[in-house]
């Protein structure tokens, strides 16, 4: 059987409804991302990161897994699929896609400030004086700019292993994840499903220029 690696960004979840991380403008919800996205801006003002997060969390938990979602999930009929996510909603999850590493982390779930490998749900919104049972402050489980991405060496093993890799809804312009290219193996198909289609990407892509939906519409029609 065939692996299917599939990378997907802001891109894929924005027909959903969740907002994409930064616009053009480096703002979100307002808010320059270094303020709410960075240990720089946890230190200088936690009390705004959790609400900031508190609001995503809501956001996500209103959304539903749109069409792009539930075909990649269909995928799995006839290969072995496995999703790495740039994302931090359960999207992919709650279409019923089996495989699926965040790189970014999960907005399902917190950790401590002292220990980030150990999470707990995240189920109520967190509040400062919120403490894990050694008394460390819980903060979402979010890998923030200027943190190590730690699922990156296992995300770029699975790269290594794919006969096909399909880039869904995102510009590759975020490092570490944009390297996860350099990764595949000689002979390797892809593809690039993006209503912008990056103009970094190699010659050797196939490129689907559409919105996700439309794009994985595209996309079953070939491969299934």
């Amino acid at each position: 059987m065939q692996h299917i690696v599939i990378l997907t960004g802001a891109g894929i979840s924005a027909e959903s409804g969740l907002k994409t991380f930064r616009d053009s403008d480096g703002l979100w919800e307002g808010h320059n991302v270094y303020d709410v996205a960075s240990p720089i801006g946890w230190a200088a003002n936690p009390q705004l990161v959790l609400d900031f997060y508190n609001m995503r969390r809501l956001d996500v938990l209103n959304a539903l897994p749109n069409e792009a979602h539930k075909n990649i999930k269909k995928l799995e009929a006839k290969y072995a699929v496995t999703i790495i996510t740039q994302n931090i909603d359960d999207l992919h999850e709650r279409a019923g896609s089996s495989n699926i590493l965040h790189l970014h982390g999960e907005i399902t779930k917190c950790c401590s400030v002292s220990d980030k490998q150990k999470t707990y749900p995240y189920t109520n919104d967190l509040k400062l004086g919120d403490v894990d049972t050694s008394g460390n402050q819980l903060r979402p489980f979010i890998v923030w700019f200027g943190e190590d991405v730690p699922m990156m060496q296992q995300a770029a093993a699975i790269a290594l292993t794919a006969d096909i890799f399909i880039v869904i809804g995102t510009s590759l312009q975020v490092y570490p994840a944009a390297s996860l290219i350099d990764y595949l193996p000689d002979g390797c198909v892809k593809y690039v499903i993006d209503k912008h289609i990056p103009g970094h990407l190699h010659n050797d892509f196939k490129t689907i220029e559409a919105v996700a939906t439309d794009g994985t519409n595209t996309l079953l029609k070939e491969l299934l």
